[in-house]
């Protein structure tokens, strides 16, 4: 009845007009109606504020029993003399309460002001750890109040509250390093399942997400790689050259220069680079994501975010990074190489010496470092982003805690390979 009647209501508008017929006169109204729809609420609210209503009462059994028992009687709506809360609560002051029952059996017409009443009810009992029940509710209000008091009240962070010398508790140290541990391992066993799906052809993966972040992992890194790259082979060109002059040995800078570009500083200072523009990128596009309710809204529909959010970046950063660790070894070169010729080096003496150097094994060292690197960096920037917070603060902190991890993740990496090729004669 209530759709029926919204669908066929009309709003109505009197213009009245006066006419002059003769000397009395006449006033003349036009009824014009115009088709509109209103909700079944407003329509009810309509026909109910022209009903009669009786007074609100809220009866409270007076005994000495720790079980209470309040009965809701009447109409409790808008524009009625309700109870308020602060008032009954007044009322059960001074008593050792259990359980707390609220009755609605004898209740008339109702509205938010109720609902209110009784999710303030239910919010007084859980603080004071009073049983709470609710009977005789209306259907709607009992569902209204079981969907309110389903989840739980959000509760401050304490460590906010915390001093800064508690970081160095070591129970606390303990607690945090296990339980970021944990969330690695748990990430990264995710990340392996989703890798045995995409070989075995039944991942959520697509291409064209790959391609599109291979391009911003490569060509978009080209001017800043570039830069540090020969840069940093300028510096070892004159550390070792600055030695080596004692010495007579200038032309030996170009061995320094080649073995410390393949095996070690080519690819760390790329790796340290894309750490901080890759990795960072990574974690604000997911923790935006995460912001935007993107993330749940791909896993409602049956979509691994594994799939289809991290493994296209994780291998696209895999490819990419033996390719730039590549060129920017070839940059370093270069870049050693203009220092040897300010120090009296001529550039065929350099090659021919660099030429003497240069190994495959060296290579491939640094090439295996990078395929370590970009696994590193990307696990590290995706899960950042993954676990991230729904806000926007948290999105920064992603990005802040997704380079800082990545470094660290580096260096420990970097020494730990170093000392196991130093091991098996590599």
């Amino acid at each position: 009845m209530g759709e029926r009647a919204g669908r066929d209501a009309a709003r109505t508008r009197l213009n009245c007009n006066r006419r002059a017929r003769g000397k009395q006169p006449v006033r003349e109204c036009t009824f014009i109606a115009y088709p509109c729809k209103l909700s079944a609420l407003q329509l009810a609210s309509t026909f109910v504020s022209g009903m009669p209503r009786s007074e609100p009462e809220l009866v409270v059994t007076e005994n000495d029993s720790p079980h209470v028992h309040a009965a809701f009687r009447g109409d409790w709506v808008q524009g009625q003399a309700c109870e308020s809360f602060d008032t009954f609560r007044q009322r059960l002051q001074g008593r050792q309460l259990t359980q707390l029952t609220i009755d609605g059996a004898q209740l008339g017409q109702w509205d938010s002001i109720l609902m209110a009443f009784l999710l303030q009810c239910f919010n007084y009992c859980r603080e004071a750890g009073i049983e709470f029940q609710a009977q005789g509710l209306p259907p709607g209000a009992q569902r209204l109040l079981d969907v309110a008091t389903a989840v739980p009240p959000h509760t401050t962070d304490e460590s906010a509250g915390k001093s800064r010398w508690s970081a160095l508790d070591p129970g606390e140290l303990w607690r945090s390093i296990t339980g970021s541990l944990s969330e690695s391992l748990g990430f990264i066993g995710e990340m392996a399942l989703a890798l045995g799906r995409l070989a075995l052809g039944r991942a959520n993966t697509r291409m064209v997400d790959f391609r599109h972040f291979c391009y911003q992992a490569g060509p978009d890194a080209f001017a800043i790689i570039s830069l540090t790259s020969v840069l940093v082979g300028m510096i070892l060109g004159y550390l070792g050259a600055a030695q080596l002059r004692q010495f007579g040995a200038e032309i030996y800078v170009a061995d320094l220069v080649v073995i410390g570009m393949l095996r070690e500083m080519g690819v760390l200072m790329t790796a340290v680079v894309m750490a901080g523009r890759t990795g960072a990128a990574y974690a604000a596009q997911l923790g935006t994501m995460q912001t935007n309710e993107e993330i749940d809204a791909i896993t409602t529909m049956g979509v691994s975010p594994m799939e289809f959010l991290v493994l296209p970046r994780l291998l696209a950063l895999v490819v990419i990074m033996p390719l730039l660790t590549v060129y920017a070894n070839l940059l370093g070169m270069i870049g050693g190489g203009l220092v040897a010729a300010g120090m009296g080096v001529a550039p065929a003496q350099y090659i021919e010496q660099g030429q003497g150097a240069l190994s495959l094994t060296h290579l491939w060292v640094g090439v295996f470092k990078s395929v370590v690197f970009a696994l590193l960096i990307a696990v590290a920037g995706c899960r950042a982003g993954i676990n991230s917070g729904r806000s926007s603060a948290a999105v920064g902190e992603a990005a802040t805690a997704a380079v800082v991890t990545a470094i660290v993740y580096l260096i420990i990496s970097d020494a730990a390979i170093n000392i196991l090729f130093q091991q098996l004669g590599i």
